[in-house]
């Protein structure tokens, strides 16, 4: 809460004299409006003011008293109540771009950190009220990373850390577009992640309505229309990625476009199947995976590997870039893969990478078993 609003409402809601210091609450749920800090103990006590003094300061009190509760009452001025929730009494609503699902201790140390070191969330998270679920009183619109956070942190020593929000009234498209300008800044939500909530968003909000949707969200109709592209592509090709949010805009929309080809489509679909399986081993044996440039140049390329036109061999590399294994050729009399010396791989991983070349073979139609 700004300063001077904590300020301001600490003045409307202080009372004359000094009011005692409110019991310890057991409640799992607590309103915050903007607390008095009490004076420090080695400030000595100011000696009592006379009598016409007092009086003159109490009609002042009451006067800047009637004056703010009529600017809250106009408008002007918006009181906004804080609770402290059990974040296990809030769900997740669907409607947001972040995946709640891959959200992990990893990807929110920062927040756990700067959360204990503060001693508590600071920043509040905005959630609405949900009717008629036993199972739960509110849903977080903005501040999933903060839920998670929280929740995880109750799970792990600090049982009494409470969930930080302020209540709003949305209807489900203000919702999403309070939770897109929020997630907008954010770096960790990736191109993929929004673009599939674009596409939701679209049918469920704008009536497929592309010029209404940009115009609501202040975008770019050019823009939208690639990210909505992006959330074309099957879940065959994002597996190919080590990551969905290796699925970024640029790279992900020529991808798409490469799929509007009918000749073209197979053997980027095939190729993907077999990237998928390659990044699949490469993660179980604990070795590095394809990135992402590597994953979209083979898929761009299948299409004339598979005409036999000349492209890179497949080759397999160790978790410090060098390669390990080439397949030079396959044709009909057999294939031809060629072991490098001084690649640091041991004979499992030798083996591994043979199983991932015959597989990549076999994916393609170029198998031994043709």
């Amino acid at each position: 809460m700004a300063r001077k609003q904590s300020d301001y409402l600490a003045g409307l809601l202080a009372d004359d004299e000094p009011a005692p210091a409110p019991a310890p609450s057991s409640a799992p749920e607590a309103a915050i409006i903007a607390p008095v800090p009490a004076p420090a103990a080695s400030t000595p006590s100011p000696a009592p003011l006379p009598s016409p003094a007092r009086e003159r300061l109490r009609g002042t009190t009451l006067l800047g008293r009637e004056s703010a509760l009529a600017r809250v009452a106009s408008g002007e001025v918006r009181q906004v109540t804080q609770l402290l929730l059990n974040p296990a009494r809030v769900r997740i609503w669907p409607g947001n771009a972040r995946s709640y699902a891959h959200l992990s201790e990893e990807s929110c140390r920062e927040l756990i950190d700067s959360i204990v070191a503060e001693g508590g969330q600071k920043v509040p998270a905005v959630v609405r009220r949900v009717e008629g679920d036993p199972d739960y009183d509110y849903e977080v619109i903005a501040g999933t990373r903060r839920h998670w956070s929280i929740s995880w942190l109750r799970a792990h020593s600090y049982p009494d850390m409470m969930f930080v929000a302020q209540v709003a009234v949305l209807d489900d498209e203000a919702a999403f577009r309070l939770a897109d300008l929020e997630n907008r800044a954010r770096k960790d939500v990736s191109d993929l992640e929004r673009a599939r909530n674009y596409a939701a968003a679209l049918k469920s909000h704008y009536g497929n309505h592309l010029t209404r949707m940009a115009e609501r969200l202040k975008l770019s109709k050019g823009w939208l229309s690639k990210m909505l592209k992006v959330a074309s592509l099957p879940d065959v090709v994002i597996q190919a990625f080590a990551s969905p949010a290796d699925v970024q805009l640029k790279p992900g929309y020529t991808l798409a476009q490469a799929l509007d080809d009918k000749a073209a489509a197979p053997a980027i679909l095939a190729k993907a199947k077999s990237l998928a399986r390659d990044q699949k081993m490469r993660r179980d044996h604990g070795l590095a995976q394809w990135n992402a440039t590597e994953v979209v140049r083979q898929l761009i390329e299948a299409p004339r590997a598979s005409n036999g036109a000349a492209a890179e061999p497949w080759t397999w590399t160790t978790n410090h870039g060098r390669p390990a294994l080439t397949i030079q050729s396959a044709n009909r009399q057999g294939v031809t893969i060629r072991l490098h010396s001084g690649s640091g791989a041991s004979h499992d991983d030798l083996a591994t990478a043979l199983r991932q070349a015959l597989d990549h073979l076999e994916a393609e139609g170029r198998g031994l078993q043709r």
